[in-house]
C-alpha cells in the first residue's frame, strides 16, 4: 500500500525554491537596471554629438564643438583588420591541432593548462610583454602592427579556447565515419570537422576581437597615441583607438569634453553591437546550413 504524500513537509522547500528563484530574479534585475541608468547617462549626456562631422574630423584641444574623433576611429579599424589577420589563422590553427592532431598526448594536456592560465592574465601584462617584444626588440616602434601584435597575444588564448570548444561539439562518429571511408586526417578535418564547427569558431572569434576593440591599457603601454590629428596610413604609422580618444577626452579639464566622451562611448558601444550582431548572424547562417 502506497503511503500518502505529507504536504505540510514539502511545503518549506517549495517556499525556499520560490525565494530562491525570486533571489535569482533580483540578482538579474540589478545588473540590468545599473546598465541602463549608466547607458541612460551616457546617451544623455552625448548623443547630441553624434554627426558626420563627429566621426571624420580630427580632435581639438581648445574647442569641444569642432571636436571629432575620425582619425581614432580609422586607427580602430586598423587595429581591428590587422589583430584578425594575425590572431584568427594562428588561434584557430592551435586549435585545430591540439583538438585533432594530438588530443590525447601529455603536450595537449600541458598546453591546455597554459592557455587557460595565459586567458586570465590582466591585459596591461600583454602591453608589457608587446612593448618590451614588438616595440623594443624587434624595433617595430609605437606603431599600429605593435599594437596590432599585442592585442593579438591578448585574445589568443580566448580564439583557441573558444574554437577548441566548438570542435568537440562535433560527434566523434562522424570523424570515424569519414576516417573508415579512407580520408586522412586533413581530410576529415577540412570537410568534415570545420563545416560542422564554423558557428562555434566563428562567434567565439569575433566576440574575442571585440573585447579587444575595447581594451585601453595594452594600448597605452605600446605607444598609442592620446591626440593625433590624422589617421594611420600604413602599418608602420603613428595611430589612436576610440578608447584612447575617450580617455583623453575624459582627462580635459573641460567638463564640454565630457559631453564628447560620451558620444565617443556611444560610437565604441555601437561598433561592439555591430560586431556581435554578424557573431550572431554567422551563428545562425551556418547552423541553419547545417540544419
Amino acid at each position: 500500500m502506497r503511503r500518502p504524500i505529507d504536504l505540510t513537509s514539502a511545503r518549506p522547500g517549495v517556499f525556499a525554491e520560490k525565494a530562491f528563484v525570486w533571489l535569482c530574479r533580483l540578482g538579474a534585475a540589478i545588473p540590468l537596471t545599473m546598465l541602463a541608468w549608466l547607458l541612460y547617462r551616457v546617451a544623455a549626456a552625448g548623443v547630441h554629438r553624434l554627426s558626420w562631422s563627429f566621426l571624420t574630423d580630427p580632435p581639438s584641444q581648445l574647442d569641444a564643438s569642432t571636436a571629432g574623433l575620425g582619425p581614432a576611429l580609422l586607427g580602430t579599424l586598423w587595429l581591428i583588420v590587422l589583430t584578425a589577420t594575425i590572431a584568427l589563422p594562428i588561434g584557430i590553427g592551435a586549435a585545430i591541432y591540439l583538438e585533432e592532431y594530438s588530443r590525447r598526448s601529455k603536450l595537449a594536456g600541458v598546453l591546455e593548462l597554459a592557455i587557460a592560465n595565459l586567458a586570465g592574465v590582466p591585459s596591461i601584462v600583454y602591453g608589457m610583454l608587446g612593448l618590451g617584444l614588438f616595440v623594443h626588440a624587434l624595433a617595430m616602434g609605437e606603431t599600429v602592427i605593435a599594437g596590432a601584435l599585442t592585442l593579438a597575444l591578448l585574445i589568443l588564448p580566448i580564439i583557441i579556447t573558444s574554437a577548441r570548444e566548438a570542435l568537440r561539439t562535433v560527434k566523434d562518429g562522424l570523424r570515424e565515419a569519414a576516417l573508415g571511408l579512407g580520408a586522412t586526417r586533413w581530410q576529415c578535418t577540412r570537410q568534415v570537422v570545420l563545416p560542422m564547427a564554423l558557428p562555434g569558431i566563428l562567434t567565439g572569434a569575433i566576440l574575442a576581437i571585440a573585447r579587444a576593440i575595447g581594451e585601453t591599457a595594452p594600448l597605452v603601454v605600446v605607444g598609442a597615441v592620446a591626440f593625433i590629428l590624422y589617421g594611420p596610413d600604413g602599418v608602420d604609422a603613428k595611430y589612436t583607438a576610440l578608447p584612447m580618444q575617450i580617455f583623453q577626452w575624459t582627462s580635459n579639464p573641460k567638463r564640454a569634453f565630457l559631453d564628447n566622451a560620451a558620444a565617443g562611448i556611444l560610437v565604441l558601444m555601437a561598433t561592439l553591437l555591430v560586431i556581435n550582431g554578424v557573431a550572431i548572424w554567422l551563428r545562425n547562417r551556418y547552423q541553419s546550413r547545417r540544419s
